[in-house]
């Protein structure tokens, strides 16, 4: 006589079942840490953006800078960058980008701190050139 078996054991079944619980697990344990790198990421962007933006295109053109930052005074920068991955915009309360002018009279600075609060390092900081 012929013994035929035909399909998978329990125990196959039971390790296939293991191996892709755990690997879910990891995917889903993953994929927070890699949405924080990548705002971490948006977030150095944009602070690299208006940095050069003030630097190379504003203060060049006035020799001075701003005593606040927006669209109008940075058309250079992307719109976009201006709101921080929460949904909030530079300058309204909470935001994680801030712009810090310093010895400034007549809506003129002579330096800035712009920084932004990462998730997974310390905060960014960029200081302007000439102080």
């Amino acid at each position: 006589m012929i013994k035929r078996t035909d399909g998978f054991t329990v125990i196959e079944l039971l390790v296939v079942v293991l191996v892709l619980g755990t690997a879910g697990l990891l995917f889903f344990m993953q994929k927070g840490n890699i949405q924080i790198a990548a705002h971490d990421q948006q977030r150095k962007t944009a602070i690299n953006a208006m940095y050069y933006s003030l630097e190379e295109v504003f203060y060049k053109t006035n020799s001075y800078y701003p005593t606040t930052i927006n669209q109008t005074n940075l058309p250079s920068v992307e719109p976009a960058l201006f709101t921080d991955p929460t949904g909030i915009k530079l300058g309204e309360p909470e935001s994680n980008y801030r712009y810090e002018p310093v010895n400034c009279t007549d809506n003129k600075c002579k330096s800035y701190t712009l920084r932004t609060t990462l998730e997974n390092e310390a905060d960014f900081i960029k200081e302007s050139k000439n102080q």
